[in-house]
């Protein structure tokens, strides 16, 4: 019953475009200074399109649902402050197309009025873009920003976006697992580009991580169930990865997930939200308060004289003073100080035993 009635309505509107039609090539041949056309060719014109569209109406009855069904499962993705900050953005631009249709008020009808449609269209479609792009430059409330009942929460989240390093370096798979990262992940073409750029490589080295990468995104896709999602956006006036990185998290609003230093740096300085992988493992790392004993295996010559190096389990390394001739050999060290770096944790320690 919906169907019959939604193709009756569709053969209504078909009949008012063609009366519309009419009229306008009737205005258009006023113009040229020719006979108005007869009351019979607006009644043909109108059961013509009628009848035409109610043929057509289930495609485009298929088509309208189709479109629906895309807008409200994009919607589904959106946090409620992006939507609203859309709408804001398409009533700015309704306005602004407004405006500029005044411009054209002399021209044809016609004319006008393609020229008017393409303007609302354009300024709506800005309008939404330019606002949706600088959402982060919005300072919207907190409790507007959470995620209502019902809604999932990685949907008030950021997106994590994820760079070439650190899907080669794996440990995200194991953050991911853990629930701790909340948001979308984000993997961007170019990056899946360039991970099989490497694993094409004819550095064996190479062609090994570029491999590792796409493993690890397999299994997190696969076997832990992870939601990945690739986008296909691309700069091409852009020519450097980690730029276009940092272009597309602005854009989007999200977080780049690196182990980078340099990238960490260079995002920091463009006001880009970082997670960096390297902070959190260093963050996590065991507290080591000077006065605490321990056991090391001294596995190297450090740089200083009579200094030896050894690491705990965690790959924190410790230099111990004296333990040079100790090498290959476990020790009771004495902690005297520990300094973080941007590399990691380094601890200094003393013999216990004077030998």
């Amino acid at each position: 019953m919906a169907k019959k009635f939604a193709r009756i309505i569709i053969a209504i509107a078909g009949a008012l475009i063609g009366l519309a039609a009419t009229a306008g090539a009737d205005k258009l041949l006023a113009m040229m200074n020719r006979l108005p056309l007869h009351e019979a060719v607006y009644i043909a014109a109108a059961i013509i399109f009628a009848i035409i569209f109610y043929i057509l109406s289930p495609r485009i009855i298929s088509g309208f649902s189709k479109a629906v069904g895309a807008a409200e499962a994009r919607m589904s993705d959106m946090s409620l402050s992006d939507i609203f900050l859309g709408a804001v953005g398409l009533i700015v631009g309704l306005v602004i197309a407004l405006l500029l249709s005044t411009l054209t008020a002399n021209l044809p009808w016609l004319i006008g009025t393609i020229i008017n449609v393409a303007l609302y269209c354009a300024c709506g479609y800005l309008g939404c873009a330019q606002v949706l792009k600088r959402r982060g430059e919005v300072n919207l409330p907190s409790w507007f920003r959470r995620p209502g009942k019902g809604s999932k929460s990685s949907s008030a989240a950021r997106p994590k976006v994820l760079d070439t390093s650190v899907i080669i370096d794996g440990r995200i798979a194991d953050i991911c697992q853990t629930g701790m990262l909340e948001g979308q992940i984000i993997v961007p073409a170019f990056v899946l580009a360039e991970l099989r750029h490497i694993a094409d490589s004819a550095d064996s080295l190479k062609r090994n991580r570029g491999r590792r990468g796409l493993d690890i995104l397999n299994r997190m896709q696969k076997e832990q169930n992870i939601p990945i999602k690739v986008v296909d956006t691309d700069y091409e006036d852009i020519a450097e990865v980690d730029a276009k990185l940092i272009k597309l998290a602005y854009d989007m609003g999200g977080v780049v997930v690196t182990n980078d230093y340099n990238l960490n740096k260079v995002a920091g300085v463009q006001r880009v939200p970082v997670f960096n992988i390297n902070e959190l493992a260093n963050a996590l790392k065991p507290v080591v308060l000077p006065g605490e004993e321990m056991t090391v295996n001294i596995v190297k010559e450090g740089k200083e004289v009579g200094q030896g190096v050894g690491y705990l389990n965690d790959g924190t390394m410790i230099v111990v003073d004296g333990g040079r001739r100790f090498v290959g050999e476990d020790v009771d060290v004495i902690v005297t100080s520990a300094l973080q770096t941007a590399a990691g944790r380094l601890i200094f320690a003393k013999l216990k035993y004077q030998y």
